[in-house]
């Protein structure tokens, strides 16, 4: 079998430490010297197993993707110019002979050795921020729009018919209402009253659907979820102004693709973000949409 890599390391990681083999291939006729080691997963150690594997002189360190718990690894050993290969825990899994931490390590640095696996793309520095940031306002739009629903479920129970009648609960005219309501005004004439635009013509309808059973308990309650709203509002505000700023190196990528009809500007950053603006790290568009996670999965 072809030797690609003299010295290979492999790095099987677990949450608390992670065992790691260096591979140093023998000459002649000689066996290769496989030597396991057991490293920390603190900061501390994983400099100090940086400066190890220097000193060996590894040109190749496989390590699977298990969970977030390689990244400490990773993002601390790639800049020794060690040759980091992040692999899918899939493909190595798929070959035989793996029952423990330390024959999982050794097992990698075979693999590496012989060029039997390949590396998964792992975007540079910026793009890693993008990425959390236009993750985190994901996770932070979805959480508001379940503290909206929540909302709505409250305004149900209390029989304010309000999103029957105004398209967005969260409107001008939606929420001044709901002040108006959660403050103690209760008279649906009044409350009507303070539509404004469009809506002002549909006062009538609004009458109707603001004459309920809300409660010093349901303005509580909804007092709460307002105010979740507004702080998940201002953090949204907040990691967009950042994004923006992060975004500036790759503008022309994201004003390009922003051209293309169905692509909005947040899906622009998202697509800069979990691509890396660069298509030629995809051999095939096929490549692309699996990475993407558009492709159906065979199973």
């Amino acid at each position: 079998m072809e030797l690609i890599h003299p010295r290979c390391a492999g790095i099987d990681i677990s949450k608390r430490d992670a065992k790691v083999c260096v591979r140093i291939a023998g000459s002649g006729r000689s066996k290769a010297v496989e030597t396991v080691t057991t490293w920390s997963s603190m900061s501390g150690q994983i400099l100090a197993l940086r400066d190890h594997l220097v000193a060996e002189g590894v040109t190749c360190v496989v390590m699977e993707a298990t969970g977030d718990y390689w990244k400490p690894f990773y993002y601390l050993l790639e800049d020794a110019g060690l040759g980091l290969m992040l692999v899918n825990a899939r493909h190595a899994r798929s070959l035989p002979g793996r029952k423990t931490d330390v024959a999982d390590a050794t097992w990698l640095a075979q693999l590496g050795a012989h060029g039997l696996v390949t590396g998964s793309f792992v975007p540079p520095a910026p793009i890693r921020q993008l990425r959390d940031l236009t993750r985190t306002r994901t996770a932070i739009t979805r959480e508001r729009t379940r503290e909206v629903q929540r909302l709505e479920k409250l305004l149900e129970d209390a029989g304010i018919k309000l999103s029957s009648v105004a398209s967005e609960t969260l409107g001008v005219s939606s929420r001044a209402m709901l002040e108006a309501l959660i403050a103690g005004e209760r008279d649906p004439a009044a409350l009507a009253g303070l539509a404004r635009g469009r809506l002002r013509a549909k006062i009538p309808a609004l009458t109707d659907a603001l004459t309920g059973r809300f409660t010093e308990h349901h303005a509580f309650l909804a007092r709460v979820h307002l105010d979740l709203i507004d702080r998940h509002s201002a953090a949204l505000e907040q990691l967009t102004e950042r994004i923006q700023d992060l975004m500036e190196p790759f503008r022309p990528f994201h004003d390009l693709i922003c051209t293309i009809p169905g692509i909005s500007t947040v899906t622009a950053d998202i697509i800069v973000a979990e691509t890396g603006a660069d298509m030629s790290r995809f051999p095939t568009p096929d490549h692309l949409a699996s990475w993407a996670g558009t492709a159906p999965g065979q199973n």
